[in-house]
């Protein structure tokens, strides 16, 4: 699933387009996603001038004056900019197109999302897709005491508490594995139980793991393009346990473990991250 890196680099590609820009036209293809495409969005939106191009957790927002576009990517979705001239593909579901530029969403498993707030109904943020979404890790207040205080008493493994984006959004399966392991910090710990240097530390990983892979364009988990449809680079390059079952730990050579957590796999050292 394209997580918190993947999508700010999709906001960051699109944001530099479509920011300021009349959107000429808005195409619907295929209206069946995750929740149908509403039929009246592309005469909402069509015409209208895009003010700008946010991000929350997951969701990208295309603001314009009279409401918010709301996108998910869905599980292994894109929203790429494409040549004026190129054929569109099986299973592009959705077109933007500008006086010179188009972009398209791009979701073989239709498990995406494209939805309308209006302004009239009140912030964006108040929508229930992003009401309860927890504090963005990049965001001042996201802090090592912020992190404790809202661990107390959470008796559910750390993994599974980071995923559930409550506290913090964005820190998906990939980046949980990678950055527990860079905390030396083991998946099945309790939440409530880390202390609040280990959650200094965690902090600071988890900054860092979304950070290194913002550099690096995101992943190339699936079929993962950017806005330009350049694929990411991050996992390819950099992961130290992620998908990496029964080879070396780059830190003391044992070797990576998987288990499942939620249905979700995880990876970790047995060693470097004892409980």
């Amino acid at each position: 699933m394209p997580e918190l890196p993947e999508v700010e680099t999709t906001r960051r590609g699109i944001a530099t387009i479509m920011t300021g820009k009349v959107l000429e036209r808005f195409v619907v293809y295929e209206p069946r996603m995750r929740w149908p495409i509403p039929d009246t969005l592309a005469a909402t939106i069509s015409g209208r001038r895009v003010l700008s191009c946010e991000r929350r957790g997951k969701y990208l927002l295309i603001n314009f004056e009279h409401g918010t576009q709301i996108i998910h990517l869905g599980m292994s979705g894109s929203l790429r900019r494409a040549p004026t001239d190129e054929a569109r593909r099986k299973h592009d579901h959705a077109e933007w197109l500008f006086h010179d530029a188009r972009f398209l969403l791009h979701d073989p498993r239709r498990f995406g999302a494209v939805l309308w707030h209006d302004a009239a109904a009140g912030p964006v943020t108040d929508h229930p897709l992003l009401a309860k979404l927890g504090m963005e890790p990049f965001d001042p207040r996201f802090t090592p005491d912020y992190l404790y205080q809202s661990l107390r008493g959470k008796s559910q493994a750390i993994k599974q508490t980071l995923l559930a984006g409550g506290i913090v959004v964005g820190v998906g399966n990939i980046y949980a594995s990678e950055a527990l392991f860079l905390a030396r910090i083991n998946p099945n710990t309790a939440s409530g139980s880390l202390s609040r240097a280990r959650c200094h530390v965690l902090a600071q990983a988890i900054l860092t793991t979304l950070s290194h892979a913002l550099e690096s364009g995101g992943s190339t988990l699936r079929d993962y393009v950017n806005a330009t449809g350049e694929p990411g680079a991050y996992f390819a390059l950099h992961s130290a346990v992620y998908e990496k079952s029964g080879k070396p730990c780059p830190q003391c050579s044992t070797p990576i473990r998987r288990i499942i957590q939620g249905q979700r796999a995880t990876y970790f050292c047995p060693k470097c991250q004892c409980r």
